[in-house]
């Protein structure tokens, strides 16, 4: 069991690193092409054309990636109004239900997103830079799984906690 747990932390490990290492380069890349285009406009009066239809799609990239390592660390956008509402000890319980409903909504998302891009790869278009637009977009899919996962490996983990605790109370 120790070395199936050592196992998953380190692919958390690793898929951590990738995720912030990935957020890090795009957001360093979005910078230097922001740069680039405000001294292009400033000093010559033009500036590189793909390069504001880039930063958009950089911009959502980098928000939903943002989002999934936010997830991870439960530092997302929630609404506790009902933790408020909720006896003490019945908090973990609400915790876990209400993470795994966060990632039934992220999985419905996904699929809805996986169909989006389907669609944009038989019928869509090309964008910026002769790209299709659905390579563009494959962030949503890949993004919603993600933090899907995310939820789901937060709603286990305090499951786990919960059961742990009950179990050495009862030793105690």
């Amino acid at each position: 069991m120790g070395t199936l747990k050592k196992f998953f932390t380190h692919i958390g490990t690793l898929l951590t690193w990738t995720e912030e290492a990935f957020l890090c380069l795009l957001l360093l890349a979005m910078i230097l092409l922001a740069c680039v285009q405000i001294f292009l406009r400033t000093f010559y009066s033009s500036g590189i054309l793909w390069a504001d239809p880039l930063l958009r799609y950089m911009v959502v990239w980098a928000g939903l990636f943002g989002a999934a390592v936010a997830t991870k660390q439960s530092k997302h956008i929630s609404i506790d109004i009902i933790s408020h509402l909720v006896p003490e000890q019945f908090l973990p319980w609400l915790r876990v239900l209400l993470n795994f409903f966060s990632a039934g909504i992220c999985i419905l998302l996904t699929y809805a997103a996986v169909k989006f891009v389907r669609d944009e790869a038989l019928y869509g278009g090309r964008s910026i830079l002769d790209i299709p637009s659905w390579e563009l977009n494959l962030v949503y899919p890949l993004a919603f799984a993600l933090i899907a996962g995310r939820f789901l490996i937060l709603a286990l983990k305090d499951l786990g906690d919960i059961v742990l605790r009950k179990s050495t109370i009862g030793q105690t």
